[in-house]
């Protein structure tokens, strides 16, 4: 397979290509070595130039993400991109009996990497992080890739490709959303995927260790999408936008019980665990956010503490059943910088992932922590060094929070 002209007739003779794709004998290894792990370079790097290098800004202001910030988040991004391919595979491999289409890991994972194109060449427009809106534009032809390719290599019913095509694309879209939720956490700022279930897993060994997908509950996820893309087809025919938004939010919430790990910690247990005083500080206002009503896997609690012009937040996120691939994101972040005006730090110990990071003129420091079950932990303030922040940090209950039970899949 030519590189160049695969990637031509994708984008320009979509119907011609899959025929031709369906044919071919291929497997796992050729199709990543060979094809998508060379085109995912090219959002995570220039993601990266554009970030880090050109910057972005206006009105004369130039912002930089930092250089070490931007390395680890390019390979982070660059990781997690694959595995999202991977997982859109198993996902599209999953729900062909339910479009009536015949089961094939490797025909699934074909549409997958192949429809990824048009999105992963949008990526050279974060160059420019003002153009990168254009990206998004290039990523829409992907949908379109989708739909062709999947009648032709998941042998749907054709009345089902439209249907079996948004199911597909509500998936990729949470699948999104949870890839950039895990890689966010090694972004510093100034302010266990698919584990809990029972059955068979597909496991892939990681510079992080082995990370197990687990695959046992998408057909019965498959089977709640079925329904969700009837009433889809309901309210498409009413016109019925209420019914439209209903049935979107169904699918939505039935692609995020694929990911194998139900749902993320309750927010509430989450915010038990934000102490009333942090070293004598007063907790002055808190936040709990849960997205089980939107059917995503993530919860949220925040607390602030002051005392004159001494401010601490406190904020603890868990991500669901995305444990496993931020473990596996973890073992790679080891890194360390400092220039005159600030430091920072990464590193791993007891199977946890440490950052801190502060200014010198002790205006603001920050210091986090990731639990071994993916439960981000992190603490910052002003007027306050890293070292107290580690004190505070130590007043919370990083065991048991370490040690509570996600809930499976509703």
């Amino acid at each position: 397979m030519n590189l160049i002209e695969r990637i031509k007739n994708i984008l320009l003779q979509p119907k011609e290509t899959w025929a031709v794709i369906d044919a071919e004998s291929t497997d796992v290894p050729t199709l990543f070595t060979r094809y998508a792990m060379i085109l995912a370079a090219i959002p995570a790097v220039c993601g990266f130039i554009g970030m880090s290098l050109i910057g972005f800004g206006g009105f004369g202001v130039t912002i930089r993400v930092p250089f070490v910030s931007g390395l680890v988040n390019m390979v982070v991004s660059y990781v997690l991109s694959l595995v999202g391919v991977l997982v859109l595979g198993l996902i599209i491999d999953a729900l062909a009996p339910t479009f009536g289409g015949r089961k094939s890991s490797i025909q699934a994972l074909k549409v997958a990497v192949y429809a990824s194109t048009a999105a992963m060449l949008g990526g050279v427009f974060s160059l420019l992080p003002s153009l990168s809106m254009l990206g998004v534009l290039a990523a829409l032809y992907s949908i379109y890739l989708i739909y062709t390719g999947l009648p032709a290599l998941m042998k749907n019913l054709p009345e089902k490709s439209v249907v079996y095509t948004v199911v597909v694309v509500v998936a990729a879209i949470v699948v999104g959303v949870i890839i950039a939720a895990v890689s966010s956490i090694f972004i510093p700022s100034g302010g266990a995927m698919f584990s809990g279930a029972a059955g068979p897993a597909i496991t892939m060994n990681t510079p992080g260790g082995k990370v197990s997908i687990d695959t046992a509950g998408l057909e019965a996820a498959g089977k709640k999408m079925e329904e969700a893309a009837r009433k889809m087809e309901e309210a498409q025919k009413s016109q019925d936008p209420a019914a439209m938004a209903e049935a979107t939010g169904n699918a939505a919430k039935a692609a995020a019980g694929m990911f194998g790990g139900g749902q993320a910690i309750a927010a509430q247990s989450l915010k038990a665990a934000l102490p009333e005083k942090l070293a004598g500080l007063p907790r002055t206002g808190f936040d709990v956010q849960d997205g089980a009503a939107l059917g995503l896997p993530t919860s949220q609690a925040s607390a602030q503490y002051g005392s004159d012009d001494k401010q601490v937040r406190l904020e603890i996120i868990d991500v669901g059943g995305l444990g496993q691939m931020a473990q596996m994101a973890m073992g790679m972040t080891e890194s360390e910088k400092e220039d005159q005006t600030s430091a920072e730090k990464t590193w791993q110990s007891g199977g946890r992932t440490l950052h801190q990071r502060y200014e010198k003129d002790g205006s603001h420091a920050e210091f986090k922590t990731i639990l071994k079950n993916g439960v981000v932990v992190s603490i910052e303030g002003n007027h306050v060094s890293v070292k107290d922040l580690q004190g505070y940090l130590s007043q919370v209950d990083l065991n048991g929070l370490e040690g509570l039970q996600r809930k499976g899949k509703s």
